[in-house]
């Protein structure tokens, strides 16, 4: 397969995951804002926009107008919804030959309908609306496509995508020192609470969701699942990797499960920040690695704002 076919449906991956993933964070955030009036809203939203990995202006008092306006309608902004769904698109024009024409039609549709404002007793909507059209572009892909190279590089960009964004939403747990989501809130964003009722038997403790979060190997957002269809996709696109020297790729993504998987559930609560950090970090260094391999160039590629 041509290597700008593997990296922009590599990218398509990510990005219709993050665009999921960046509206489950924003909803569950945004309305523990309405509903608790004990929290800071200028240090909350701080915090949210840190572990998206954004900053704002020191003088600015931050509400949460603000932070939809940057996280979900800025087209222009890295880690907006928007953004995501701009490039996915953007992606999808550029493997036009390889993907279907269902697939296509989704994203091209979801571009097209991104609003460019929201009325503040419409961002629930809204976020439900980005869950929907992320879901049904990943059941386009999962229905429609032969499980060759193709394949392998979009489940391998929304794997490495779906470990991240699961490290950012636990770590919005301890957003500020007022409080945070409850476990059960949190499970729910995801679409765990069930899964979690039927493994643990038992209502949600932070031991238990964070375990179940993390290294659950059954339940497909938890960040082991994640890294383990990440590693099965390497395999697919390399067999003989498999029997060989593993590359750096194999390395980082073996390191991590292993991590994750023998590390004492305890310690991870007690410093969890921290710990979904490292995770994050652990994935960045995958997609480099990745990028690296398969991808090779001379700069990084821009997906926005280059000539059609």
């Amino acid at each position: 397969m041509l290597s700008r076919i593997a990296e922009a449906l590599f990218w398509i991956g990510r990005y219709v995951e993050r665009a999921d993933g960046t509206a489950r964070i924003l909803d569950v955030h945004l309305q523990l804002l309405l509903e608790d009036p004990w929290v800071e809203e200028d240090t909350a939203c701080r915090a949210l926009l840190s572990v998206m990995g954004t900053t704002a202006d020191d003088d600015a008092v931050l509400s949460r107008d603000d932070v939809v306006r940057l996280l979900a309608l800025d087209r222009d902004h890295s880690a907006s919804i928007a953004h995501s769904i701009a490039s996915a698109r953007e992606n999808a024009r550029r493997a036009r030959e390889i993907i279907s024409t269902d697939l296509w039609e989704t994203l091209n549709e979801s571009n097209a309908r991104m609003p460019r404002r929201i009325a503040s007793d419409k961002t629930h909507p809204f976020f439900r609306w980005v869950r929907d059209r992320s879901a049904l572009a990943f059941g386009v892909v999962d229905s429609s496509t032969s499980r060759d190279e193709a394949w392998h590089f979009f489940v391998l960009g929304r794997s490495i995508e779906r470990a991240d964004m699961t490290a950012r939403l636990l770590a919005t747990r301890s957003l500020t020192e007022a409080g945070g989501p409850s476990w059960t809130t949190l499970l729910r964003s995801c679409g765990a609470y069930e899964a979690h009722l039927r493994s643990h038997r038992a209502v949600p403790t932070a031991a238990s969701a964070v375990e179940f979060l993390l290294v659950d190997r059954l339940f497909p957002r938890s960040v082991l699942s994640s890294i383990l269809q990440a590693e099965e996709c390497l395999r697919g696109i390399d067999p003989a990797g498999a029997f060989g020297t593993p590359d750096r790729a194999h390395r980082v993504l073996g390191r991590m499960r292993s991590e994750l998987e023998y590390r004492p559930i305890g310690d991870t609560v007690h410093r969890l920040s921290e710990s979904m950090e490292e995770v994050q970090v652990g994935m960045s260094m995958a997609s480099d690695a990745i990028r690296e391999r398969y991808f090779p160039s001379i700069a990084m590629p821009v997906w926005i704002g280059e000539a059609l």
